[in-house]
């Protein structure tokens, strides 16, 4: 039987995101502005470069992001 790999995701929760863009500026590939809503947003889920995305997690302020 063969064992089922999920994929990791990464996600911003939108309530508590406070829109500094720090996100976007380790990760530009994968987070984007919206600005309208003065938030960041994920535009590839997936992920990518692990260590861009922990470096990302770490300088957010409002601590939203998540990579599991």
């Amino acid at each position: 039987m063969e064992e089922r790999k999920t994929m990791k995701q990464v996600q911003i929760n939108q309530e508590e995101c406070i829109g500094c863009g720090a996100c976007v500026e380790f990760c530009p590939d994968i987070f984007a502005f919206n600005e309208d809503e003065n938030k960041a947003y994920v535009i590839k889920p997936e992920g990518g470069n692990e260590d861009c995305i922990e470096e990302a997690m770490a300088s957010c302020p409002a601590g939203c992001i998540s990579y599991e």
